[in-house]
């Protein structure tokens, strides 16, 4: 009788949470930044620089590759083209407007001060969440990041010629033919279910025991498939022009209002250990 009190007495004191897992783009920085447009700006530019594809064709092929395999690059690996991934996120994110980005004197020591694991996990490359970070101020903050290099393996470990026959995604969903299936593809990335669980046995997160933080609602869903407590944040799904910092703290009252009492009465910010981007959590 008295074991099972205990037992129960230290279910009680026990956090309900111990890891905070943050999307990056557009979560711990707002949409008005304007890097997601020039992100998509990039892409476009990289489809018809280095990949020959038609301009005109880009806006229809990219929805249909972002909307069904999660990101572009996704999706282009699995109707057939063939690219070296690095060369592909240099040009990508390399011309992007990071001067944009502001740190933000909030949002930094509140996450600071809960005393909590804190990952972040993008589909971006390091180098991109690494530069990122840096501007916001924030790279102290978390604990690892979760990468495309931590879930997929260098260009060099597989075949680099592109199919002699690409699959045409676009003519697919303008004339289904029954029986065709969409080609898979070998880039793992949110909001797959077998990326998400695999970036957690990576990091050593217990679902159950986090809350996971993006601006995407499908990566949302996803998430609360495995397990994971979810909080939807970003400019896009608030009221328009509302600050995006005070909209983070928000959300993050609302999921953790234990902790945010107990950040509250912190006279001093509890973890201090500041994380090199070079030993972030990659495989």
């Amino acid at each position: 009788m008295k074991m099972e009190y205990e037992e129960r007495y230290r279910q009680i004191q026990s956090p309900k949470y111990d890891c905070l897992l943050f999307d990056l783009d557009d979560t711990l920085y707002p949409l008005s930044s304007g890097i997601a447009a020039e992100c998509r700006r990039n892409i476009g530019d990289y489809l018809v620089e280095k990949l020959g594809i038609e301009e005109s064709k880009i806006s229809d092929l990219c929805n249909l590759l972002y909307k069904n395999y999660g990101t572009t690059m996704a999706g282009l690996r699995a109707i057939g083209y063939s690219f070296d991934y690095d060369d592909y996120h240099r040009f990508v994110h390399g011309r992007l407007p990071y001067e944009n980005l502001k740190a933000d004197p909030v949002l930094g020591p509140l996450l600071l001060s809960l005393p909590l694991r804190k990952v972040v996990f993008t589909n971006a490359d390091k180098a991109h969440a690494a530069k990122v970070l840096k501007k916001l101020g924030l790279e102290d903050c978390f604990e690892g990041i979760i990468c495309f290099e931590t879930l997929n393996p260098p260009t060099s470990s597989r075949g680099t010629e592109t199919s002699s026959e690409v699959f045409d995604i676009v003519d697919h969903f303008a004339r289904p033919v029954a029986g065709v299936a969409l080609p898979r593809t070998p880039v793992l990335c949110k909001p797959s279910p077998d990326a998400m669980e695999r970036a957690l046995s990576i990091a050593n997160i217990d679902p159950h025991r986090t809350v996971f933080f993006d601006d995407s609602v499908r990566n949302i869903q996803a998430g609360k498939r495995i397990g994971l407590h979810t909080v939807l944040v970003g400019t896009r799904h608030r009221v328009k022009g509302a600050d995006h910092a005070l909209e983070s703290i928000h959300n993050m009252r609302e999921a953790l209002p234990e902790l945010w009492e107990e950040a509250e009465k912190s006279d001093s910010i509890r973890y201090s250990g500041k994380v090199a981007m070079e030993t972030s959590v990659t495989a």
